[in-house]
């Protein structure tokens, strides 16, 4: 499967779903049910490369202050929440996390303390090779490498959170004392 139809997948799924995750998720899981089981592993080997491409230091740290925290596996499904806000969305923020600060979902965040997962996006390949065939999705031969991240800075100290990720820090970080 090439990128402009992961992509489009994922948005066809996306249209009126308000930005509940699990429902793109369904959606994007039916969808690719109707299709030949090698389209769902296509499917399934472009989510290994976008996420390995999305497993970047800055993008942990942007996590790590939305999220208020920011484990291995909730980076995941942080990046699963991210592959259901459509490709513009997950593009520009691997490329400049701080951008995240502009989506209203995330403005509310701020204010309101909601965590974003959607670890469901991370299995829709899986669910959809179930519904088709009655088996589960093989194990991908060649998998896609996670990048090795040299070491974090840390997410908890504010003042770096402020220089890396500027407008997220001024959302989730609280104002420096005087």
């Amino acid at each position: 499967m090439r990128t402009d139809e992961f992509w489009a997948v994922i948005e066809r799924a996306r249209t009126g779903a308000d930005g509940r995750t699990e429902v793109v998720a369904e959606r994007v899981a039916a969808e690719l049910a109707d299709r030949e089981p090698a389209e769902i592993e296509g499917f399934d080997r472009h989510l290994a490369r976008v996420l390995a491409a999305s497993y970047r230091e800055d993008l942990w740290g942007a996590a790590y202050l939305i999220n208020g925290g920011c484990s291995d596996d909730g980076f995941d499904y942080f990046r699963g929440w991210l592959m259901a806000q459509g490709r513009a969305v997950f593009a520009r923020a691997v490329t400049d996390p701080d951008s995240l600060a502009e989506l209203p979902a995330i403005r509310r965040a701020a204010a309101t303390g909601e965590e974003f997962e959607g670890g469901e996006m991370l299995s829709v390949a899986f669910h959809a090779y179930q519904r088709a065939t009655g088996t589960e999705l093989p194990v991908d031969p060649d998998p896609v490498p996670i990048p090795d991240l040299d070491g974090f800075w840390d997410f908890d100290d504010e003042e770096q959170a402020r220089r890396r990720l500027p407008r997220l820090a001024a959302l989730f970080v609280a104002p420096p004392e005087e």
